[in-house]
């Protein structure tokens, strides 16, 4: 901790803060506490396990008490850096850590001014050059600060950890990431029509404000190319499925050999938040390159009906992971110079399923598992690259239209010019 003149309340010198990679969230295996936070000296996190506890009680499934102990651990890896107990952190450790997330540098670049691996000395890693969008997607890979929505999530993972210990008296009396000011003194929707539905008023102070960006999807002759770079029966069938079911990607590599019926053309995978078990159909061709898999690997890999649908292609075989399928994406994507994601894929099953005339919208809700119509609303506009190629036919035939007569004027009328001027016109 370095002192420095950044504020009336805080002696951090952010741009001399350096926080190290110490302390790690373990996946333990166990479904009692499937993942737990350990300090830089190997013991457990207790506030930390207390909060991933009680939200293994509210039904929060293990993907998302990952995604939690992953904000905790930015969190608690700030505070070892700055030298201040959990306990005793006020809103200016969390001011400042709100600043570090939004302008510092990530893990691997993590000191805003000298690192080995991180920018030019003396200048912040928000200072580094913007990443240039894809020239294939048009998508931009990620920079060297966190982005946004990282922070944004952050920023209400730990309120709710705070709020948990303010209310069981385990934390500070207050909450150091509080709500918005005007939240809190006035009326919420003070200035909202009554008929107006009611909207989440929950808004942290330090929550950063997010740019509401329309969905990505692959165009078909690009989709095509993607498919010809993929290089086994395995990997063209989870496209194939992704593509034609809309499943999450998690969704789908969680699926069993029983959970198959080919007959009905119909996939069962366990949703992602309600872990509800749902049929999804899918196309043809998607039960035709899985069975051509099977084929391949027939004899080799368990295929009871509890055993799993999806296995790594190289010995000994491991059921696939999530990494190891988004791996295998990324690699049939780079060589396109591409960077689509696995999820693009579902933004791409939606596109196409919502812009379907003879598909009711609602059809498309069930399949994606969206709890609001709304979210699927987003799907019936146009993809940027229809809108692209749109604007540019606009512009060709605006080029291709009659140009004025010599004059360089329009002609009018005798009897509009009579009005205006009456008896020029003769």
């Amino acid at each position: 901790m370095v002192p420095g003149v950044i504020g009336e309340d805080s002696e951090q010198d952010l741009a001399a803060l350096v926080v190290a990679r110490v302390g790690r969230l373990e996946e333990t295996g166990s479904p009692w506490e499937p993942y737990r936070l350990v300090d830089p000296a190997g013991a457990v996190v207790r506030p930390a396990a207390r909060f991933l506890a009680e939200l293994q009680a509210l039904g929060r499934s293990e993907a998302t008490q990952r995604s939690y102990g992953n904000d905790l651990l930015r969190w608690f890896r700030f505070l070892w850096a700055i030298g201040v107990p959990w306990d005793q952190a006020t809103r200016a450790e969390a001011r400042d850590y709100s600043r570090w997330v939004q302008a510092g540098g990530k893990p691997g670049s993590i000191r805003w001014g000298e690192g080995a691996d991180g920018p030019a000395a003396g200048k912040p890693a928000s200072s580094a050059p913007a990443p240039r969008p894809n020239r294939v997607t048009g998508k931009t890979p990620p920079g060297p600060t966190y982005a946004p929505a990282t922070a944004a999530h952050g920023e209400s993972v730990l309120r709710a950890f705070y709020d948990l210990h303010v209310e069981t008296g385990q934390g500070p009396m207050v909450n150091p990431f509080p709500l918005v000011r005007e939240r809190r003194r006035s009326r919420a929707g003070a200035h909202r029509s009554p008929m107006d539905p009611p909207r989440n008023q929950r808004t942290g102070l330090y929550r950063p404000k997010l740019v509401q960006r329309s969905p990505r999807c692959i165009p078909d002759e690009k989709f095509n190319e993607l498919f010809a770079a993929l290089g086994s029966h395995r990997d063209r069938a989870l496209v194939a499925f992704w593509v034609s079911t809309g499943a999450r990607a998690s969704e789908l590599l969680g699926a069993r050999c029983g959970d198959l019926d080919a007959g009905s053309q119909l996939i069962t995978v366990i949703r992602k938040g309600t872990r509800v078990m749902q049929p999804l159909p899918a196309s043809p061709d998607a039960f035709v390159w899985l069975r051509l898999y099977q084929a391949e690997f027939h004899g080799l890999m368990p295929a009871g009906r509890d055993d799993p649908l999806w296995w790594t292609l190289r010995r000994p075989f491991r059921q696939l992971t999530y990494h190891a399928a988004r791996a295998m994406f990324t690699r049939a994507g780079a060589l396109l110079g591409a960077n689509w994601s696995l999820h693009d894929l579902r933004h791409t099953a939606a596109y196409r399923m919502a812009r379907d005339e003879g598909m009711p919208l609602t059809d498309v809700q069930w399949i994606l598992g969206h709890a609001q119509l709304t979210t699927t609303q987003i799907y019936t506009s146009a993809p940027l690259e229809e809108t692209i190629a749109s604007v540019l036919a606009h512009h060709a035939r605006r080029a291709a239209a009659p140009s004025l007569p010599a004059g360089g004027a329009p002609e009018y009328r005798p009897e509009s010019l009579d009005v205006l001027f009456p008896g020029e016109s003769q």
